[in-house]
């Protein structure tokens, strides 16, 4: 198994380039079935997930390929329309395939997806806009069978779900007709959705408002496309100067995806300055608690950024509260940040985290993607050394994270370790 070592205590200073975003890239990936041609797609990370992803187009029977940062995928013809569970386990987004698929061949068969464990995360608002589009739906030992012929529906989602709005658009792309998505997800990732729909001949607007059009039948074509950067990414690479202290400069990243990030963190004394495409940070004195942080859909505070905030918060003075509106099991960090010698008491959807002069070194699991990554954090701000395990969490969001903050200044690496050590 993979482990970092990571010796605290050493500021962090310089400049660090942010890579493709993993919620963009993925539901691009799952487009890229779509359109008969080659589609070449850049700034894509070398994450697990993708990997993952691009397992699967070739299973469908594409050609999925790396060159460097650019992945190219050549959907002239699919061959299949079934997803074996060996693959959809490797990620809980595999769900957004079903969509793509089902779009591009008339009928796709999933099972149950996995990735990790934050609690129940349903896919009934995925099914109920593919039952809107004219989708049926049967279910089949360890899994379903949707098919159908797709049409143009007014769908309104009881939720600003992201993974509905996007399965919803990837189907409707292929249905005859005029579709409307209300009350649609407005993340900057649909955005980025939209614009490679665009490039690839579809006829999609509206995104990053509560109401997607998409006008189906379109015919599709290849293309050329740019991901956006990883807003969770920039994030994290924030809340780590702001746990170990220095100065940092994220670039590559739109400071308006972040700006409820960059708020609290400047609330917590941090000196952010943000201009297009930079990001920088600066913390020399020590933090303090802030207003409650709720998390919210896009606009509001990214559920994905609320372990790596907490991780910095954790040492300082004053107290934060956080109340997780997103997920039922997103404190699964909280337990590992106490044995380094965090004060958080949790109850429910709410934490509260009382500011303690000092973390320590400690040996630590990685539970989830971002838990993961918080606990690299606030090894970066504890005394002594800290052993986090189960790399392969952080590995499906994270490109090289060891990398990009040893480029900063920290002392950290990765070691291959046997299980029974």
């Amino acid at each position: 198994m993979s482990t970092y070592l990571v010796e605290g205590g050493f500021p962090l200073k310089g400049s660090v380039a942010v890579h493709g975003a993993k919620n963009s890239v993925l539901p691009i990936l799952a487009a890229a079935l779509l359109a008969p041609g080659e589609c070449v797609i850049h700034n894509c990370p070398d994450l697990s997930d993708v990997e993952a992803s691009l397992a699967i187009l070739r299973h469908l029977g594409c050609s999925a390929r790396r060159e460097g940062t650019a992945v190219i995928v050549d959907a002239s013809a699919p061959t299949r329309w079934d997803v074996p569970d060996r693959l959809m386990r490797e990620m809980r987004s595999s769900v957004i395939f079903l969509g793509a698929v089902l779009g591009r061949m008339g009928r796709a068969s999933l099972c149950a997806p996995g990735g990790c464990e934050l609690g129940p995360r349903p896919i009934d608002l995925h099914l109920a806009a593919i039952r809107a589009l004219g989708g049926t739906i049967t279910e089949e030992p360890g899994g379903m069978l949707c098919q159908g012929a797709l049409h143009g529906a007014d769908i309104v989602l009881s939720l600003p779900s992201v993974g509905a709005t996007e399965n919803a658009m990837l189907a409707a792309v292929c249905a005859k007709g005029t579709t409307t998505i209300t009350n649609a997800a407005r993340e900057p990732e649909i955005v980025d959705l939209q614009n490679f729909l665009r490039t690839l001949g579809a006829r999609v607007r509206g995104a990053g408002s509560s109401v997607i059009t998409i006008e189906g039948g379109a015919p599709l074509h290849g293309g050329s496309y740019t991901v956006m950067a990883d807003r969770i990414v920039a994030c994290t690479y924030l809340a780590a100067a702001a746990a170990a202290g220095g100065e940092v400069e994220v670039t590559g990243v739109d400071w308006r995806t972040l700006s409820t990030v960059t708020a609290v963190l400047t609330e917590a004394g941090c000196a952010v300055r943000s201009q297009p495409g930079v990001i920088s940070l600066r913390r020399d004195k020590p933090l303090k608690g802030v207003r409650p942080i709720r998390t919210a859909p896009y606009p509001g505070f990214p559920t994905d950024a609320q372990a790596p905030v907490m991780a910095a918060l954790c040492r300082g003075s004053g107290c934060t509260v956080f109340v997780e509106n997103m997920f039922e099991s997103r404190y699964r960090h909280v337990d590992e940040l106490i044995r380094m010698g965090a004060d958080i008491r949790v109850e429910g959807r709410v934490a509260v985290v009382y500011g303690v002069p000092r973390l320590h070194g400690a040996r630590v699991r990685s539970s989830d993607l971002r838990g993961g990554a918080a606990l690299v954090v606030a090894a970066l701000g504890a005394e002594g050394e800290s052993r986090i395990e189960d790399l392969h969490h952080i590995d499906r969001g994270y490109q090289c994270l060891e990398g990009d903050l040893a480029a900063l200044g920290a002392r950290i690496r990765r070691v291959v370790e046997d299980r029974k050590t």
